[in-house]
């Protein structure tokens, strides 16, 4: 099983190679499980397979039935498209069983990792003593954040099993509220206008509530999933000031439009973020699974998350220079899932990166134009990064159903209806830079 084996090395890479030389990623199709099972059967034996075998079979009868979230078609969701740079050194991470545990293991890809996550760093006005670590995904950042928001607060008030609440929106992503439930947090719900958080709201909030000393964490959004809206950043840190809360910003979607000179305005009081999370798999056209966490002050987080053990007494020096990355999540063993970033955005550029999210920008400006010329359809929020929410007027569940899977049927593009103040609606979501004006008129005129 380990010695290398030219003939199968030439037929994977040539797979990838076929993959990568895609003018457009395939939709493809969603899979039934009878199907996949019939697919499936047989296939691992104690005696093994050939590989061309094994790879046909996913090539023809597993592949098709995943669909393609980097296709521009897929507009659905939140999209991804990871750059050619970013895939291309992703094997390179693989075959080279490249981890990301610690300084005295992977120095080299640790450093590298550390420039991506301080030019992020930079983007959000963080200082320069700010740092932290490539995790797998908005979720296990906003877990691993307010982990150190609790534990923070417990120990300023000398109390290790102190009770405590931390102030969300209604807007805020699903995972916060299961990220509450796991650390037996108390959410303090806090009602928003337009669903945006703002300063007013915060201080009625904390004004009305009792036990408001009992808050220990406030969450924000930069670019909330379903329609792209970024909370009043610096409305929230003025409220809190002064309280010893901690100001974590979930922007896992709409971080990246960081880099875009359009928006950045938007993102006013993000650099008084105590944590701060953004998915490169998302919209700076990484490959899953990178999601990047970063702190205000990481030794707070290397306080909390730092894991103790007879056998780990080695990778901890004393040497300040050294960074171990599982010292700021949740996790030990990880993946130098940051490389392909870093590899990507030194040789693209960073100018590049703000054309694409730009890019992104401009084609939701052009959708609203194309929403408005067709009197079938009403736009129900004027969009604030690359979300576009609207009515069709006159349908309901069937008919949106139908406009969804006809349209992935005839592999025209993948959409999916969403749900507005209780009514179910038309959402595109766009990232990809190859998704043009016509692919969305098409989607458009669908609804006719």
């Amino acid at each position: 099983m380990h010695t290398f084996d030219p003939e199968m090395t030439d037929l994977v890479l040539g797979y990838v190679r076929s993959r990568l030389a895609m003018a457009e990623a395939p939709l493809d199709h969603p899979g039934k499980a009878a199907d996949l099972a019939d697919a499936l059967s047989g296939v691992i034996t104690n005696e093994g397979r050939d590989a061309s075998e094994v790879l046909d079979i996913y090539a023809t009868r597993l592949a098709p039935h995943v669909i393609s979230a980097d296709s521009p078609r897929f507009m659905s969701f939140i999209p991804s498209a990871p750059t050619k740079a970013a895939l291309l050194f992703d094997t390179v991470v693989s075959c080279a069983s490249l981890q990301g545990i610690s300084w005295l293991e992977a120095a080299g890809a640790v450093a590298a990792e550390n420039q991506v996550l301080r030019v992020l760093s930079d983007l959000a006005g963080l200082p320069a003593r700010a740092g932290g670590t490539f995790v797998s995904g908005g979720s296990a950042g906003n877990l691993s954040a307010l982990v150190v928001a609790r534990e923070t607060a417990r120990r300023r008030l000398g109390d290790p099993r102190a009770h405590l609440r931390v102030a969300v929106s209604s807007q805020a992503h699903s995972s916060i509220g299961n990220t509450l439930r796991m650390l037996d947090l108390e959410a303090l719900v806090i009602p928003t206008l337009d669903r945006r958080l703002t300063e007013e709201a915060v201080r009625a909030a904390f004004d009305v509530d009792g036990h408001a000393e009992s808050v220990c964490a406030i969450v924000a959004t930069a670019g909330t999933t379903n329609a792209g809206i970024i909370d009043d950043l610096a409305g929230v840190a003025a409220a809190i000031k002064g309280r010893n809360i901690w100001f974590h910003v979930d922007g896992a979607y709409g971080g990246a439009g960081l880099l875009a000179a359009s928006v950045r305005h938007r993102y006013d009081g993000i650099e008084h973020a105590d944590s701060l999370v953004i998915d490169p798999h998302k919209w700076l056209f990484a490959p899953f699974d990178c999601a990047a966490l970063l702190y205000r002050k990481p030794e707070l987080a290397k306080a909390v998350h730092t894991q103790d053990a007879p056998y780990l007494d080695s990778i901890h020096g004393d040497d300040p220079d050294e960074w171990n990355p599982t010292d700021y999540a949740y996790h030990l063993t990880r993946r130098a899932r940051g490389l392909p970033l870093w590899f990507s955005m030194a040789v693209n550029g960073l100018d590049a990166y703000r054309d694409a999210v730009e890019a992104a920008i401009e084609l939701t400006r052009t959708t609203v134009e194309l929403v408005h010329e067709r009197p079938y359809l009403t736009l129900l929020r004027d969009p604030e990064l690359s979300n576009v929410i609207f009515r069709r007027e006159g349908w309901g569940a069937e008919e949106y159903e139908r406009w969804s899977t006809d349209l992935l049927e005839r592999q025209r593009a993948f959409v999916q209806p969403t749900r507005w103040d209780g009514e179910l609606v038309g959402r595109l979501s766009f990232l990809h830079p190859a998704t043009t004006v016509e692919m969305v008129v098409e989607v458009l005129d669908a609804m006719a």
